[in-house]
């Protein structure tokens, strides 16, 4: 027996308008559809049907994550601070850990992931080889101070994740593992009806070695990831690396300086020269945890800080200010060049390659030099790929012009390696008889993303149109109005139900059939079967929401098909 809901009784009040300050598809229809409720910025509540496709969600993760043997367990989202300065993370996280102290001055945190504290609590369980692999998780409240929460629930401050984590003695059962989550994920997104991407990525403040995201492709994505068109090659714009193509040997003219009087930016200075920006040499200053670190790019191109951010961390990378200039003769504000920098670490993007040749500042004011060859007159500390990847650069794997997508991330893995054992000194007695040092993975899901995410991607210009395997039932009754069409519509209703089909019925009075079949539409439940003008002959129509075909049904007919 299958829960029938009366829409006379639930409480949902849906909006014919978009909420004012809704600026994508999913923060728009879900409060519409009376799914989801603004509670502060970035915290949301969730209303009954919004709370059964958030469940339908976990429903799916969880049974995946039990079929690949996951254990689940629950811990405290209140966390203390000492786990996190073992690590470096209370630090590391910055401004998006929310702090907070109890009345005896103690300090704790509301957990943005659990690496810690699964360690501990694995350190704490396991002592012998022969207790481990194992796998745990748990589907839980995290919490991030975002400095603008926006698009509804994709980014909020309070968001519904399932985290797991690997234990292992080698890192042959960690890649095991790892394997198992990804294809574990790819039932998972399957089952959810989502279309994905797995991509290459970047570790952040999570550490290790292996990563991998899992994309949703959406207008409303805040990731921008590529693809190549040629191979199988996918990566989020962050881990894309450049292969510096050879240089040929060529014997460059000396240095030259050139008046160039107010040129401070590298538009001004290439329409001055007359050259192409690719022609000039772009030196971004930057601080890295107070040192100045300068970073060489073509001047076509932009220095992307989030990637530049994660080859300096754990350092916090800032813009230099006006400031920073003061009582350095070497670092003339608009004109700096490498050459003749003194005291500044130098990075510079594959592409300044050793042998070739630039204009860049001449470190003098109103003043650039020309001729300026990388290994001859400036010597590159580090080559790190920090440019912001355009449409049509080349693919690492087969040199084919890329392409850029927007996608929403709900899905992470990665391999840790052995950096929270080491913090924690996570040992199990080996087989022969010494202690072994363990190594680990973490993996997440968004469930509250992946709902956003198929808001997104199913929606149409009606409303919702979830996927039957989340959606929050599997049939919509409409009584068209009347009496005996309410009386059919609950009939069939309680029939279905008895035969197992999750329905809603909207059995409202003193509502239009126009409004009545306006929601359902908004609404988004798989099938809609209405009770309208051929009630008396015990006759139904049924549609698909997602397709809009439509069919005529006895009662009898229906049931059968919507329960088969």
């Amino acid at each position: 027996m299958a829960q029938v809901q009366r829409m006379s009784r639930l409480m949902v009040k849906t909006l014919r308008d978009d909420p004012a300050d809704a600026e994508t598809l999913n923060h728009k229809l879900l409060v519409r559809a009376g799914y989801v409720r603004r509670t502060a910025a970035g915290i949301w509540s969730w209303l009954p049907l919004g709370k059964k496709v958030l469940e339908n969600v976990a429903r799916v993760v969880r049974e995946e994550m039990d079929a690949m043997g996951g254990q689940e367990v629950l811990l405290p989202a209140l966390l203390p601070k000492e786990p996190y300065e073992a690590t470096g993370r209370w630090e590391e996280y910055g401004p998006e850990l929310f702090r907070l102290k109890d009345r005896k001055g103690a300090e704790y945190l509301l957990g943005p992931t659990h690496e810690e504290i699964f360690t501990q609590l694995v350190k704490d369980q396991c002592s012998s080889y022969k207790d481990l692999p194992v796998i745990l998780y748990q589907i839980q409240a995290k919490y991030r101070d975002e400095a603008r929460p926006r698009a509804g629930i994709l980014r909020g401050r309070e968001f519904l994740m399932k985290d797991s984590y690997s234990f292992d003695t080698a890192d042959e059962g960690l890649a095991q593992s790892y394997a198992l989550h990804r294809e574990a994920y790819i039932k998972i997104f399957n089952r959810l009806g989502l279309d994905h991407r797995i991509v290459s990525a970047v570790s952040g403040a999570m550490g290790g070695s292996a990563s991998e995201e899992f994309l949703a492709p959406a207008p409303a994505g805040e990731d921008t990831f590529v693809d190549c068109p040629a191979c199988d090659y996918a990566a989020n714009t962050e881990a894309v690396t450049f292969v510096a193509p050879a240089v040929e040997s060529v014997e460059h003219p000396a240095v030259e300086e050139l008046d160039t009087p107010d040129t401070p930016t590298i538009e001004s200075l290439a329409e001055y020269l007359g050259v192409p920006a690719s022609a000039t040499l772009k030196n971004l200053l930057v601080k890295a945890d107070g040192e100045i670190v300068a970073v060489g790019v073509p001047g076509d191109r932009e220095v992307d800080l989030g990637k530049l951010g994660e080859h300096l961390a754990p350092a916090v990378v800032e813009l230099v200010t006006a400031e920073d200039f003061e009582g350095r003769d070497d670092l003339v504000r608009g004109y700096v060049g490498p050459q003749g920098l003194e005291k500044v670490r130098y990075i510079a993007d594959p592409r300044v390659a050793p042998g070739t040749a630039w204009i860049t500042g001449a470190n003098k004011i109103n003043t650039h030099a020309k001729n300026v060859v990388a290994g001859r007159d400036f010597e590159v500390d580090d080559y790190l790929d920090v440019v912001v990847v355009e449409e049509g650069d080349p693919c690492p794997s087969c040199g084919t012009g890329l392409r850029l997508d927007r996608a929403i991330e709900i899905g992470h893995i990665f391999q840790l390696g052995r950096k929270y054992a080491d913090a924690f000194q996570l040992d199990v007695l080996g087989k022969e008889g010494k202690p072994v040092r363990v190594t680990m993975g973490s993996y997440g899901i968004g469930v509250s993303r992946a709902v956003a995410a198929l808001a997104e991607q199913t929606a149409d210009e009606q409303g919702l149109c979830w996927p039957k395997e989340i959606a929050p039932a599997d049939v919509h009754v409409v009584a068209a109005g009347k009496a005996l069409q309410t009386e059919l519509a609950l009939d069939v209703a309680e029939k279905l139900g008895a035969a197992g089909v999750r329905v809603l019925v909207d059995d409202r009075a003193g509502v239009s059939p126009g409004v009545k079949f306006t929601d359902a539409e908004l609404i988004g439940v798989p099938q809609i079967l209405v009770a309208g003008r051929r009630s008396a002959e015990g006759v139904l129509e049924l549609k698909d929401r997602k397709t809009g075909e439509r069919e005529e049904l006895t009662v009898e007919e229906a049931i059968a098909r919507l329960s088969a």
